[in-house]
């Protein structure tokens, strides 16, 4: 009798740095860089001592997006715990998290069909034709101008425009 067992898959385990080896180089390249520039500016005898003292500051603060990407890069999830919007659901779930899928499904769905009625409403055609249906319809337009007829300030003027 035989038995399939189902091995996990496993993942590649990176030594030292780990995956994003460009990433984390870049990040101690900036903060070398940055280090450098301080001590030029503190150490230096320099007028412009304050400028080299902020850009060494801002390029190490720069290091931090370097940072994140590295870190980032190198999280590690299970594939057992990865779901994918294609199908590949869970099969457990939680009650609150149904709870908050349907909510959230009801939500995007008002939001979007709200949208499409409103533009549903402006592009209705009459049955059996074809052209554009907006042709000759008066659009009212606003504008705001100096009024030479009256006083000087600012009033709004309104004009039909045909289209």
């Amino acid at each position: 009798m035989s038995t399939v067992e189902d091995d996990p898959a496993t993942e590649k385990r990176y030594e030292g740095v780990g995956r994003c080896k460009c990433s984390f180089w870049f990040a101690v390249a900036h903060d070398i860089l940055g280090v450098f520039i301080i001590m030029v500016g503190v150490f230096g005898g320099l007028v412009v001592h304050d400028l080299f003292i902020y850009a060494g500051a801002i390029i190490i603060f720069l290091s931090l997006i370097w940072w994140v990407f590295w870190y980032s890069g190198n999280i590690d999830v299970p594939p057992n715990e990865l779901e994918d919007d294609v199908g590949l659901i869970r099969l457990k779930k939680s009650a609150l998290s149904q709870v908050v899928r349907r909510v959230s499904d009801r939500l995007s769905n008002g939001i979007r069909n709200s949208f499409r009625k409103k533009d549903q409403a402006v592009r209705e055609e009459p049955a059996g034709d074809n052209g554009p249906s907006n042709i000759g319809t008066d659009v009212s337009l606003s504008t705001m101008h100096n009024s030479t007829n009256a006083s000087s300030s600012k009033e709004f003027m309104r004009e039909t425009l045909s289209v």
